[in-house]
């Protein structure tokens, strides 16, 4: 089997692909590692934040050859309380705000979701989207682009979420210093926030909860490949 892991950012995968080789890096960002174990050729790509680096990061996982599985990985904000920041989560269905499409990722009784945004949702914003989707726990900006294009090509998908952040997290406005490709501009948050002291202390939560959430990410899906058991991972999360 050849499965794809895809992701937005290298620190979702960090502690995952350890070890892995490397397979190239591309001018808007996007990198993508690969490792054999068995008889499966596992994939890992990432290509930033939002819809098009999503579809860019899966074109990049499939450019050797068509995929059998896809996971969506990464970090994501909580917008129910039981979802702590930290905490890994598995959804069994996932929502495009944009266009109110549903994707359900499983026929089993565990019925709670994924909502994927256009943009980081901060503490408002979460509590508006907890309000309007019955049973949705987190908020991301890529999940629902890899569904629609597993979807399209028939591909299983499973999903697979770090909480990075809780429910009423007052951050910075993330937004102000994403680039067309979906990157981070590291040099003008730095010092943006240098000069604003309030957001130090839930920045440094921050920093450690999506450490955290990468590992407990790495864990789940280390212990999926030795078996790739889809309704015992689906039935894996906190909630």
């Amino acid at each position: 089997m050849r499965i794809a892991i895809i992701a937005a950012m290298p620190g979702e995968l960090r502690p995952l692909v350890r070890g892995w080789r490397r397979e190239r890096v591309n001018a808007r960002g996007a990198r993508m590692w690969k490792v054999a174990r068995g008889e499966d050729i596992w994939i890992a790509a990432c290509a930033g934040m939002g819809a098009e680096a999503a579809r860019r990061a899966f074109a990049l996982a499939e450019s050797d050859g068509a995929l059998d599985l896809v996971l969506s990985v990464g970090w994501a904000g909580s917008i129910h309380a039981g979802a702590k920041a930290g905490s890994v989560q598995v959804p069994t269905f996932v929502i495009d705000a944009r266009t109110g499409e549903r994707v359900s990722l499983t026929d089993g009784k565990r019925k709670w979701g994924l909502v994927t945004t256009a943009r980081v949702a901060d503490a408002g914003e979460k509590r508006r989207l907890a309000a309007t989707y019955q049973n949705a726990v987190l908020v991301d900006m890529e999940a629902a682009a890899v569904a629609r294009m597993a979807e399209i090509r028939g591909i299983p998908l499973l999903c697979v979420k770090g909480v990075s952040d809780g429910i009423n997290a007052e951050l910075p406005d993330f937004n102000l210093f994403i680039d067309a490709n979906g990157q981070m501009r590291l040099a003008r948050f730095l010092i943006y926030v240098a000069a604003r002291p309030k957001y130090w202390s839930a920045l440094m939560h921050l920093g450690r909860c999506s450490a955290r959430a990468a590992e407990n990410m790495r864990d789940l899906i280390l212990e999926f490949m030795k078996e790739k058991d889809a309704e015992k991972l689906i039935a894996t999360g906190s909630l």
